[in-house]
């Protein structure tokens, strides 16, 4: 007699909805015990991060700012992992991104001078696209003609692309009138995404703070997502691809142009959360553009089970977090890395869970023979 692991024929539902739940309130849990044994009441310090994350307008209005690119990476990475393409180079992506806006933004005007906003923003946001699926379409390449194991690439790739943006604006796109400090000059009003805050028909939650356009673009982004995957064809091969690979190809569905083709959706989504930042927020390519989204973009999408829609759920309570991890260090003098070591620990619990929505503790009782 004794306890065995069987693996379910079918994942239940209440085990899909109760187990994340669960290992999220044990994460909770978890992490109280570190603040208790650093002398501070877990309770206050997360009832400060929900009131400074989501207490007002204002806090509401920053953590969808937040989120914004959160959103648009989630869904790069959500897409490749589709296919069980582990494309862990949406930061690297979104740094392409973020560049081929900004030279936009920068010398378009320059060829152009009467151009308009119509016509630069979609400009800037077609370059964002680009640059972000160039970048993701060369860990595809790699893996669709050489076999080159896409982790090590699209990882190594995100040093290179950081760097590269970086020397553009410690360089050769520096601001000459900047003091010093690192980034380009500021772009011309007109490659600005407009904020929620002035159009007049939304409601007063958006009429403060700096929300911006680019939080429709994401959930435009989502839908369409989840019409190409789950209403397709090509969202289909996708998803054979990812469940039997042989039985794809024994069927005629091409692996390499699939490959391709995934890369230069994610790749370009992350993109798109270049061109949010530069044309949303900082208004300029400078330091602080890159901080970390394409790999938060990771527990994003595992957390959301791959679902376009959960990815923007999720992307709004990881940035949560993040502001609520801002809250608790003015007002409670914690260090911010608080968020940091709950969202780690959110993973992991949830990672964890996913075993026992595929298995099941099974009482065996074991059969004795007689001679």
């Amino acid at each position: 007699m004794g306890l065995t692991f069987e693996r379910r024929m079918e994942p239940s539902r209440a085990a899909n909805i109760l187990v994340p739940i669960l290992s999220i309130l044990l994460a909770l849990a978890a992490c109280g015990v570190l603040l208790l044994l650093v002398g501070v009441n877990p309770l206050t310090t997360y009832r400060a991060m929900v009131e400074g994350a989501f207490g007002s307008a204002y806090a509401v209005s920053e953590t969808l700012v937040r989120a914004t690119p959160l959103m648009l990476t989630g869904l790069a990475v959500s897409v490749a992992f589709r296919m069980l393409f582990w494309n862990i180079g949406a930061e690297g992506q979104l740094a392409m991104g973020a560049f081929a806006a900004s030279g936009v933004a920068l010398f378009v005007p320059q060829v152009a001078p009467g151009i308009s906003a119509w016509a630069l923003l979609p400009l800037m946001l077609i370059a964002g696209f680009i640059g972000g699926a160039l970048w993701g379409l060369i860990p595809a390449m790699l893996k669709a003609f050489l076999s080159v194991n896409e982790i090590i690439t699209s990882l190594m790739l995100n040093y290179v692309a950081v760097l590269w943006i970086q020397y553009l604006y410690y360089g050769p796109w520096r601001d000459p009138q900047g003091y010093g400090f690192p980034g380009t000059a500021e772009f011309a009003k007109i490659a600005w995404l407009p904020r929620l805050r002035d159009t007049a028909w939304l409601p007063d939650l958006f009429s403060t703070g700096r929300l911006h356009w680019g939080l429709a673009l994401a959930i435009v982004a989502a839908f369409l997502v989840w019409l190409i995957m789950d209403r397709t064809r090509w969202g289909y091969e996708i998803k054979m691809i990812g469940e039997n690979p042989r039985a794809a190809r024994y069927a005629g569905i091409s692996i390499v142009r699939n490959i391709l083709l995934v890369m230069v959706l994610s790749g370009g989504l992350a993109g798109l959360a270049g061109f949010v930042q530069v044309a949303g927020i900082s208004h300029r390519l400078q330091q602080g553009i890159v901080v970390g989204d394409g790999y938060t973009a990771i527990i994003i999408a595992w957390l959301a089970r791959l679902n376009p829609f959960g990815v923007l759920i999720v992307a709004v309570l990881m940035a949560g977090l993040f502001v609520g991890g801002d809250q608790i260090q003015i007002t409670m003098g914690l260090p911010a890395a608080v968020a940091g070591v709950l969202q780690g620990a959110i993973l992991f619990f949830v990672l964890g869970s996913t075993f026992f929505t595929q298995y099941r503790l099974r009482w065996m009782r074991s059969v004795t023979r007689n001679a």
